[in-house]
């Protein structure tokens, strides 16, 4: 074999992926389809049936780099949070992902992708992220055996809320949520 031809089977998967993140980014989920992205990436449509069985394949790949970029990011909200603000930065972290990659993000929670296991798999690991803070930040505050999956879910929806309510003009938004759950659930004063 050739040294192209180890190139093009090599980094075939990739490149398929990288390019359907751009067709995803330019015109979303109803304009990709397998001939278009096949042409873009410069092979004939059946060679793309060795890498990805379906079209709803390929997006689950996709999907599940989204969520393990969404998890690297909050790690990176995580280890950058100042005291007392673990929650916050999480949600933050969660919205300004929403917010910088809305078709991505979209992807990911689209019912057929998200049902796949290789993507159910990928977002837990992301949540997963938000369990341990809940977790760390009730024992850090002394309470005592706290729902905790209750807890993490509220936080999930409030940001994920918040991420898909959000247009263009509100990439604040988040803030105004957690503000008003911050009085919601503060204590009243004595």
């Amino acid at each position: 074999m050739s040294e192209r031809g180890r190139y093009h089977a090599g980094d075939l998967p990739g490149r398929l992926i990288r390019e359907a993140r751009g067709m995803l980014e330019e015109g979303g989920l109803k304009q990709l389809n397998l001939r278009a992205l096949a042409a873009r990436a410069g092979i004939t449509a059946g060679s793309m049936y060795h890498h990805y069985d379906s079209k709803t394949a390929l997006l689950g790949e996709l999907a599940a780099g989204g969520f393990l970029e969404l998890r690297r990011e909050l790690e990176r909200a995580d280890r950058e949070a100042g005291s007392g603000t673990r929650l916050r930065s999480w949600a933050t972290g969660y919205f300004g992902f929403a917010q910088r990659e809305p078709a991505l993000f979209g992807l990911m929670f689209e019912p057929e992708i998200a049902e796949l296991a290789a993507v159910s798999q990928a977002r837990e690991a992301a949540l997963d992220i938000l369990r341990r803070i809940v977790a760390e930040v009730a024992a850090a505050q002394g309470r005592a055996d706290p729902p905790l999956d209750q807890i993490t879910l509220a936080v999930w929806a409030s940001a994920h809320g918040a991420a898909s309510l959000a247009t263009p003009g509100q990439p604040r938004l988040i803030d105004e949520v957690i503000v008003g759950l911050e009085t919601l659930f503060r204590p009243p004063p004595r």
